[in-house]
């Protein structure tokens, strides 16, 4: 029996989830689909700088694990590039670390810990997006794992 598949942690959910060639309409277009976590661990290594070793401890990953899941992002955005592809970014199974909540507006907001789900609008303008700011658990479905205190 196969092991269980580990939750992998990302701290930052992309405004941003499509990208295309320009000049080229989008039925004509292939499309590579990069999980969350692939996108994460190109924002680990490649615009943090880290090395495999933290990038694997923040995504709570082996060191292994981080390479594969870095070299199937980098082949992924070298196909999209080079065969005029469109990327999707989108799914994975993942967990977030965030304690407040931002609405596209720009509005902000702590999270109170009894909660049992995350909202779904802002409590101020009803926007409909909102992204993590800080320290609550989600998985890949916006379902809530665990929440922290803020201290």
């Amino acid at each position: 029996m196969p092991r269980p598949h580990k939750c992998r942690r990302v701290e930052f959910l992309p405004d941003t989830t499509y990208f295309k060639p320009a000049g080229k309409p989008l039925r004509e277009l292939e499309e590579v689909r990069m999980s969350i976590e692939e996108i994460e661990a190109l924002r680990l290594k490649d615009l943090e700088g880290l090395e495999q070793e933290a990038g694997a401890k923040k995504m709570n990953v082996s060191r292994p694990t981080f390479q594969r899941i870095l070299a199937s992002a980098r082949r992924k955005v070298s196909d999209a590039m080079l065969n005029g592809k469109a990327i999707r970014i989108d799914g994975g199974y993942f967990e977030i670390k965030c304690r407040r909540l931002r609405c596209h507006q720009g509005h902000e907001w702590k999270q109170e810990a009894s909660v049992s789900a995350l909202p779904t609008l802002c409590p101020q303008c009803h926007e409909p997006s909102l992204v993590p700011v800080a320290s609550v658990t989600l998985d890949a479905k916006d379902r809530l794992l665990t929440m922290k205190r803020e201290s």
